[in-house]
């Protein structure tokens, strides 16, 4: 949850890079970690959300406005990343094991 400008201001940086994670190279993986400065990020980046998109052409995250907030009114937003996968697995494991 973050203010609505910073919310699309984070969209102009994180889709370019799931964009270039998903031809995994060692120059696209220097670029990603010439930007991000951590290598546990550049490794998410390349080895899960590449993968992940690499049949959508774009759009990979998702704004939603969620009012105002409090005390100055600013406009709220939250920001998740589309089509990812669903918890329902890990609720089914746990239902087994009762």
């Amino acid at each position: 949850k973050t203010t609505l400008p910073k919310a699309k201001e984070l969209r102009r940086v994180a889709e370019p890079l799931i964009t270039l994670s998903k031809n995994d190279s060692v120059a696209n993986r220097r670029l990603a970690f010439s930007r991000l400065r951590d290598d546990a990020a550049v490794a998410k980046l390349f080895d899960e959300l590449g993968p992940r998109y690499n049949e959508r052409p774009g759009g990979y995250l998702r704004i939603l406005k969620c009012g105002f907030r409090a005390g100055d009114n600013a406009p709220m937003a939250f920001v998740e990343l589309v089509g990812r996968p669903l918890d329902i697995e890990a609720e089914e494991v746990d239902e087994d094991e009762d």
